[in-house]
C-alpha cells in the first residue's frame, strides 16, 4: 500500500509518501515541505497548498491519504491556519477519488513510538529507525508527515476492514 501522509500546516506542510504492509517495516518514497509566504494573501497561500498536493498526489500515485486531525490549540490563529490546510489536504485526495483518514497526533504518536505522549525528537528518531534512514527527515514537519504515513499503512488497513465489514453487516451481508 502507497499512503501519502500530510502533517498541514499554512506556513509549513509537511508532505510524506511510504510503502508498506501491516506489521511490515515500510519504505520510504519521498518526503516534501511545501512553502507558504505568511505576507501573501490567505487565498493564494491555500491555492499554492492546493496545487502544490495535487501535483505530488498525481506524481506519486498514492492508494490512501493520511492527514494529521486538527486537535484544539490555544491559538486560535494557528489553528484556523492548520484546519484551512488539512481541509486542503482532505479535498486534494478526495479529488482524486482516494480514501482520506485522518489521525490525531496521540494516535500517530502511539502507531510509531508505542506512546501516545511522545515528543517529536522521539517521533522523528522512530521514524528514522522505522524508515531505515541514515538521518532524521528535516524539518520536523517532514517527520510528522512521514509518521502519519507509516501509522496509517499499519492501522489504516486494519480500520479499513472494519468499516467494510461493518458496511456488509449493515446491508444483511450483501457484498
Amino acid at each position: 500500500m502507497r499512503v501519502l501522509g500530510v502533517d498541514p500546516g499554512l506556513t509549513r506542510c509537511g508532505v510524506g509518501v511510504v510503502e508498506g504492509v501491516p506489521g511490515r517495516p515500510c519504505t520510504l518514497i519521498a518526503y516534501y515541505v511545501v512553502y507558504t509566504d505568511p505576507a501573501d494573501d490567505l487565498s493564494l497561500r491555500l491555492l499554492h497548498l492546493d496545487r502544490s498536493l495535487t501535483d505530488l498526489v498525481a506524481e506519486h500515485q498514492p492508494e490512501s491519504v493520511a492527514v494529521e486531525r486538527v486537535f484544539s490549540q490555544h491559538n486560535v490563529r494557528t489553528v484556523m491556519g492548520t484546519a484551512q490546510a488539512s481541509g486542503v489536504a482532505v479535498l486534494a485526495g478526495a479529488r482524486a477519488g482516494l480514501p482520506v483518514q485522518t489521525y490525531t497526533p496521540s494516535e500517530v504518536k502511539a502507531a510509531v513510538t508505542g506512546s501516545g505522549q511522545a515528543d517529536k525528537a522521539q517521533v522523528t528518531a522512530m521514524v528514522t529507525r522505522l524508515l531505515r534512514l541514515a538521518e532524521p527527515p528535516k524539518p520536523a514537519d517532514a517527520a510528522d508527515a512521514l509518521a502519519l504515513a507509516i501509522c496509517h499503512v499499519w492501522r489504516g488497513g486494519t480500520r479499513s476492514k472494519l468499516a467494510a465489514a461493518a458496511d456488509r453487516a449493515r446491508r444483511g451481508g450483501a457484498r
